[in-house]
């Protein structure tokens, strides 16, 4: 399945996923840098605060974080 993801090129040419991708396998992929500049600094965030929250939500990470909750 292709998956398109947006992601930022830094001047070094370091390649930073502002979305995340699900392979099985390690793959081929095909980088296109556009003539328009990276988004306002912060927006990186809200772009990928959906698909942190998936993460963020998930019972392991609730297990994992619950010594910092106060006791119920």
């Amino acid at each position: 399945m292709i998956q398109t993801v947006e992601a930022v090129v830094d001047s070094t040419g370091h390649v930073r996923l502002l979305g995340e991708v699900r392979v099985d396998a390690p793959r081929r992929a095909l980088v296109t840098v556009l003539e328009e500049p990276a988004a306002v600094p912060g927006e990186a965030a809200l772009l990928a605060e959906v698909a942190l929250a998936a993460d963020w939500s998930r019972p392991e990470e609730d297990a994992a974080w619950s010594y910092l909750q106060p006791a119920k």
